[in-house]
């Protein structure tokens, strides 16, 4: 409750400028609703005084029943309230778009060709947040920081779970989603240290999961990246995939390099070797496909987030579909105890074929070469095999652009 009751303050007295837009939508919108919901309560208060069944002096009209200035008043004034909620909504929806990149700073401030922008990418684990400069090559979990008056575009994805991220003080809060990614644009325009929190249930963790926003003047923001660069350790895909496991309350890291494409990877599902990335499989497909040999590379599209994951924390390493065929342990059966069978991970092997039974095997039919133009297979790291994509063709732009 204290909680809740801090982040309403903080909403109607932020301190960026789109989250003070938002607080002022927030007025204006109450405050022309009130303009019909306070005459009504008066109205009924008075009506029921006037027309009690002591006062005698009322007037009693039983054969009333039309009046065409009251029709007009009642009709047309929450008409014109819903023309006006209706107009600011549409204006207020796409000047605050979270998509669109921000045209002032503050109230006479406009943004320029000489205004600096930082770019941040966000990243929710289970249970913390990772941040990524990719411009100063460093890296946080459970910290961000930015100068006051400085634009800042983030860049959202997630590792395993939906999640919203949500800066009260600072904007709106913006759904962060495995292999996709999501923006949001705002600027900070007081110093100070903000609470950041996950507005979406993510699992046991959630409740903790919190990091604080560190709003700075330039030169304390210069002084925090020299403390990360210095206390930090370089965040390699090794790395990565340790602190990717699931951990609650988890202390403040610093990371003074980061791997190059990290955040790429994380959001094409490709961090682990020898996984092919979701751009580059929509590149196959938009060359026509691999063929029928890239069935025999099923394995590197299976990804799992959890598949080293401790079961402690209700993961475990043969978690997706298709585990047993990729060495996983078979899915114990459904069929125990309702049908009086065992499980099907119980019942004893029996590679004989009943006596009589035919045997049916792959078909051996002719195998279609693939088509010309048709890309080859990929490697884990994103490079294109000797079968690339046709010459002339490009790789789409990547998910994050």
């Amino acid at each position: 409750m204290l909680l809740l009751g801090g982040c309403n303050l903080v909403v109607m007295n932020p301190a960026g400028d789109v989250a003070t837009r938002q607080a002022n939508l927030i007025l204006w919108s109450t405050g022309l609703m009130l303009l019909i919901i306070v005459p009504v309560i008066l109205f009924t208060l008075f009506f029921a005084w006037k027309y009690r069944a002591s006062n005698r002096d009322a007037t009693y009209d039983p054969e009333w029943n039309h009046s065409t200035k009251l029709e007009v008043l009642i009709w047309t004034a929450p008409l014109m309230i819903i023309i006006a909620l209706g107009a600011m909504t549409w204006l207020f929806t796409h000047l605050l778009d979270p998509y669109r990149p921000l045209t002032r700073i503050a109230p006479g401030q406009p943004v320029t060709e000489e205004t600096r922008t930082l770019t941040v990418e966000v990243v929710a684990l289970d249970w913390k947040w990772m941040f990524i400069y990719p411009e100063l090559g460093i890296a946080t979990v459970n910290e961000l920081a930015a100068p006051v008056d400085t634009p800042i575009a983030f860049r959202l994805t997630s590792s395993s779970i939906m999640n919203s991220f949500y800066i009260p003080a600072l904007s709106g809060m913006i759904y962060a989603m495995p292999g996709m990614q999501t923006q949001l644009h705002a600027v900070i325009n007081r110093e100070g240290t903000y609470e950041g929190i996950a507005s979406n249930y993510s699992g046991p963790g959630f409740s903790n999961m919190h990091f604080k926003f560190l709003g700075m003047s330039q030169d304390g923001f210069d002084e925090w990246v020299a403390r990360v660069r210095a206390q930090g350790q370089p965040l390699t895909r090794e790395r990565y995939l340790e602190v990717e496991a699931p951990s609650e309350m988890e202390p403040v890291h610093y990371y003074s390099q980061v791997d190059r494409g990290l955040f790429r990877a994380i959001l094409n599902m490709c961090v682990e070797p020898g996984r092919m990335c979701m751009d580059e499989m929509m590149h196959i497909d938009m060359q026509g496909g691999g063929g029928l040999d890239s069935l025999h590379h099923m394995d590197r599209l299976i990804y799992d987030t959890n598949r080293a994951h401790d079961s402690h924390f209700g993961h475990g390493p043969s978690g997706y579909a298709g585990a047993g065929e990729a060495g996983g342990a078979e899915a114990p059966g459904a069929t125990f105890p309702a049908s009086d069978r065992r499980p099907r991970s119980e019942e004893p092997a029996d590679d004989a074929a009943p006596q009589g039974a035919p045997h049916e095997g792959p078909h051996e039919g002719p195998r279609q070469a693939p088509d010309e133009g048709q890309s080859g297979t990929q490697n884990g790291s994103g490079q294109s095999g000797d079968d690339g994509p046709a010459p002339g063709s490009a790789a789409p732009d990547q998910l994050q652009n």
